[in-house]
């Protein structure tokens, strides 16, 4: 490992230092990667390129030595030091990295209105189809069509070409030339032609096929959804019943309920078949029809509760979308089906999450007695207390800042029997943004002092540079400075990491 890049006396007063600093001394490698990745993308925010690079360079791991690397090349281009960002990108090992980073920075380029090096960069990678979409829509947008055009001409691979032909066309729409638009898109169509793995076509087919549906072009739209659903319905794998799910979604919001049902027919997997049954519930719900919402759910619910073990691809998938079931309910005025359905996941993370939510819609539509069930229904302290987090943001929504600040001080109350003491500090940090939101500095910087000695007492030597990494964004954000107790206790993590 190279000598420190962070000199002891930064370390005792700078928050980001000291994670760094204590990051340089972990010597085991996967510790040590999973500390840098913490530490250099915040340094690369403060501009410290050269600094950044060289903590890269200290790491062991080559995935994420080169990862690294390419982060620092691509802020190296966005502020046009063009031949540190290369030297940078000949130091790393992959070569698919290596082409990667070379892309990252034509895109930089591209972005900066630099067409001719980001042309220059495009035109020695081997696969320049994606940076020459970027070039191109970018020139169109610009108003540069003629260039931008000669630069479509250049995309050989199609999967580029029809997705810049689409972000061309939807630039057309926003500027209200739906002819143009059309014809923009028919040709993204033709393209999909040339596409060569099924499941890509249908993809691309089924976003032109939305992207007509959005500018009312529901004949086309339904055309171009035929389309797909023939294409689809050739596929032999576990993609075909999303691809299809998403198509029969297609169809209803082109307007044709006959044709989304009829798709969804053909939908097999139980998961994706009440997937799409949520997505034609939120449809249902924009469109102004509730009760066909509320009966859409109750369908995927069944569905979803029917499906048997051997029949189940994807638990996480499965529980997640219970999750997404029971928070629809509540979002269609019916929280207390909501509740009732999350407290049935088995899956603790999803069925958390799901509470989470739930309590945050219901105290959007001033159901408190149901988001305070809610929030009881969780088990774990940690999250409860994210919970009440949550609860609280709403209430600042409804402009009760009163409310919100109340519930913010039941919040702290459960920070202190959070065992898990890098969730104690996110903890900590999130109340602090909304003690200083709320409109008390005070409570927000005592919070701040606390936390800096509960992240000292984290064992785990990556965990802990984290946590002190997320607290410097914290502090950087709010413009709060160090006390002279807090430099003292970066002190002894400084001299602790040295022994």
């Amino acid at each position: 490992m190279a000598e420190h890049q962070i000199a002891i006396e930064e370390a005792k007063s700078d928050l980001l230092a000291c994670a760094a600093f204590l990051a340089e001394n972990i010597k085991n490698s996967d510790g040590h990667s999973e500390a840098m990745k913490e530490v250099v993308p915040r340094y690369l925010e403060k501009g410290a390129v050269d600094l950044s690079a060289e903590l890269a360079n200290t790491v062991d791991d080559p995935f994420t030595r080169d990862r690294l690397l390419m982060l620092v090349a691509e802020r190296c281009a966005a502020i046009d030091d063009d031949e540190y960002a290369f030297q940078l990108v000949e130091a790393i090992e992959d070569y698919g990295t290596q082409a990667q980073a070379r892309e990252h920075i034509a895109l930089q380029k591209s972005a900066k209105g630099d067409y001719a090096k980001a042309l220059e960069i495009a035109g020695a990678l081997d696969h320049g189809d994606y940076a020459y979409a970027d070039i191109a829509v970018r020139q169109i947008e610009n108003g540069d069509e003629t260039s931008g055009f000669q630069v479509l001409d250049k995309i050989e691979f199609p999967n580029a070409k029809v997705a810049a032909l689409q972000n061309i066309a939807l630039l057309e729409l926003k500027k209200g030339d739906a002819a143009k638009a059309i014809q923009l898109f028919e040709n993204a169509v033709q393209s999909t032609v040339e596409i060569e793995f099924a499941e890509e076509k249908v993809r691309a087919l089924t976003d032109i096929g939305n992207h007509y549906a959005e500018a009312n072009q529901n004949g086309l739209a339904i055309e171009i959804f035929d389309k797909a659903k023939n294409a689809a319905e050739t596929i032999d794998g576990v993609h075909r019943d999303s691809l299809l799910g998403a198509i029969a979604l297609g169809f209803l919001r082109a307007g044709s309920l006959e044709l989304a049902d009829r798709t969804l027919d053909s939908v097999t997997d139980k998961t994706q078949m009440a997937s799409a049954l949520v997505g034609f519930s939120q449809k249902f719900s924009e469109g102004g029809e509730p009760d066909e919402a509320v009966e859409s759910l109750e369908e995927a619910y069944q569905i979803l509760k029917s499906q048997r073990e051997r029949e189940i691809r994807d638990s996480r998938a499965r529980y997640n979308l219970w999750a997404t079931i029971a928070v629809e309910f509540a979002r269609t005025e019916k929280a207390e089906r909501a509740v009732e359905i999350a407290q049935e996941i088995s899956d603790e993370t999803a069925q958390t999450s799901a509470l989470k939510q739930i309590a945050y819609v219901c105290t959007l539509r001033n159901r408190d007695e149901l988001a305070r069930q809610a929030v009881a229904a969780i088990g774990d302290d940690a999250q409860k207390m994210f919970a009440l987090i949550g609860t609280s943001d709403a209430k600042n929504k409804l402009n009760k800042p009163d409310e919100a600040l109340r519930v913010l001080r039941e919040a702290e109350t459960l920070c202190e029997t959070v065992p898990q003491l890098a969730s104690r500090s996110a903890a900590y940090n999130e109340l602090a943004k909304r003690f200083y939101a709320c409109g008390d500095p005070e409570k927000a910087r005592e919070l701040l002092r606390e936390n800096l000695q509960n992240v000292s007492g984290i064992r785990d030597e990556s965990v802990r540079v984290a946590a002190l990494a997320q607290l410097a964004d914290i502090h950087g954000e709010l413009k709060f400075d160090l006390s002279a107790a807090e430099k003292e206790t970066l002190e002894m993590m400084v001299r602790k990491a040295k022994w």
